[in-house]
C-alpha cells in the first residue's frame, strides 16, 4: 500500500508534497492508537487485537480498490497504517512474553522479524507487477485479501498469561517509562533508524519516478531491500546469543549513514538496487535487538505498554518526516534528503555505543 498509493498519486499529477502527506497518514493513526493498543494487548492478549486489526486493514485496502481516488487513498492509509501498528504491538508483546531467557528473547525477535521482512518484499514486488500488468485496482484487491490470511494463521495461537507476581501490579502513567535513562536512549536510537527505513520507502518511489523507472522496477528495488532485511534476520538467531545488542545497533547506524551518503549518486536501477540491498542488511538487524533490549528493561506487566510507547514515538516522527522531506525534495531535490538522513543517523551513532552500559550486558 505504501508503494502503490504514492505511485498512483504521482501518476495522477499530485505533487511530492501531497505524496508526502499521503505517506504520513500511514503513521498518523498509529501515533494515537499505539499506546491504547499496547494497553489493550496487555489486557486481552494476542488474538482479539489481531482480529480487529485484520478487519480494519481489509476495509482500508478494499476502499482503495473500490474508489481509487486521492481522498479515499488517504482514508485507506489511515486504516491500514493503524491496523498494521496495532497488530504488530500485539505480536511483539506475545513473542516477548513467550521467550524464556535473554538468549531466547533475542532469538525469538530475530525469528519474528523475518515475517515483516518477507512481507516487505511480497507487497511491493507483487503490487508492482499487478500495477504494470493489471492496474492499480488489482494491486489494492490483493492487499485487501492478505489481512484475512494473517488472521487465518494466528487464530489458533495460545495466549501467554501474566505471572501471579505481575498480574495485579499498578501500571502508573505511561510516560513514567521515560524516567529510565536506558529506555529513553533506546527509543531515541530506534527513532533514528526507523526514520531511515521510512524515508527509504518514501524517497525511492520519488527518485525512481524522477528517473523514469517503471512501477515493477521500483517495486523490485524496494523488494530486494526487504529480501536483504529478511536474509540478515535469518542469520540473527544463530548469532544473537554471542553478540551484544548494542554492538549490532551501532554497526547498523554507521553503515546506514554511509549508504545514504552515496545512494543519490547511483543513477541506474542496478546500482540503486545494490544500495537498497546493503541498506536492508544494515537496517534489518536493528528491530530484533531493540525489541530484545526493550523487553529486558521493562516490567513484565507493562510490555505491551512499552511496545506501544515505542510505536507511538517512532510513528509521530513518521508523520512529520515524509511531509518534511517531501517539501525538501520539492525545494532542493531528492539527493539532499538522502544526505540529511546520512548526517542525522551518523550524528546519533554515539548514543548506540552508550547502550553497552545497559542492564542486559
Amino acid at each position: 500500500m505504501r508503494m502503490a498509493t504514492p505511485l498512483l498519486a504521482l501518476r495522477e499529477g499530485y505533487s511530492e508534497l501531497a505524496v508526502g502527506v499521503l505517506i504520513s497518514l500511514y503513521a498518523l493513526t498509529q501515533v494515537f492508537l499505539s499506546l491504547p493498543a499496547g494497553r489493550y494487548a496487555d489486557r486481552h492478549g494476542l488474538k482479539r487485537p489481531v482480529a480487529i486489526s485484520a478487519a480494519a486493514a481489509c476495509l482500508g485496502a478494499g476502499l482503495a480498490f473500490a474508489f481509487p481516488i486521492f481522498p479515499v487513498l488517504c482514508l485507506a492509509a489511515l486504516l491500514t497504517g493503524g491496523a498494521t501498528g496495532s497488530a504488530v504491538i500485539a505480536l511483539q508483546r506475545h513473542v516477548g512474553r513467550a521467550a524464556g531467557s535473554p538468549a531466547q528473547l533475542k532469538q525469538a525477535f530475530s525469528w519474528l522479524a523475518i515475517g515483516p521482512a518477507f512481507s516487505n518484499f511480497l507487497g511491493p514486488f507483487a503490487a508492482g507487477l499487478l500495477i504494470d500488468h493489471a492496474g492499480f485496482r488489482a494491486a489494492f484487491f490483493l492487499m485487501a485479501v492478505l489481512p484475512l490470511a494473517a488472521w487465518f494463521f494466528i487464530r489458533t495461537a495460545r495466549e501467554v498469561p501474566l505471572s501471579e507476581e505481575h498480574r495485579n501490579r499498578p501500571r502508573g502513567r505511561a510516560w513514567d517509562l521515560f524516567e529510565d535513562p536506558m529506555f529513553r536512549r533506546l527509543i531515541l536510537v530506534n527513532w533514528f533508524l526507523s526514520s531511515a527505513w521510512d524515508v527509504h520507502t518514501f524517497v525511492v518511489p520519488v527518485l525512481g519516478h524522477e528517473r523514469g523507472l517503471s512501477a515493477s522496477v521500483i517495486g523490485t528495488i524496494l523488494g530486494v531491500f526487504a529480501i536483504a532485511a529478511a536474509a540478515i534476520r535469518v542469520l540473527l538467531p544463530m548469532v544473537a546469543a554471542r553478540v551484544r545488542e548494542w554492538a549490532l545497533i551501532a554497526t547498523a547506524m554507521i553503515a546506514t549513514s554511509a549508504i545514504y551518503a552515496v545512494y543519490p549518486l547511483m543513477h541506474t536501477a542496478v546500482t540503486m538496487g545494490i544500495c537498497s540491498v546493503l541498506l536492508g542488511l544494515a537496517l534489518g538487524m536493528v528491530q530484533p535487538m531493540v525489541m530484545s533490549m526493550l523487553h529486558t528493561i521493562t516490567p513484565e506487566h507493562r510490555h505491551g505498554e512499552a511496545v506501544g510507547m515505542r510505536m507511538m514515538v517512532i510513528n509521530a516522527s513518521s508523520v512529520a518526516m515524509p511531509m518534511l522531506f517531501g517539501t525538501a525534495g520539492a525545494l532542493v531535490g531528492v539527493s539532499a534528503v538522502f544526505w540529511t538522513v546520512a548526517a542525522v543517523v551518523g550524528g546519533g551513532t554515539r548514543l548506540a555505543f552508550r547502550l553497552r552500559d545497559d542492564r542486559t550486558s
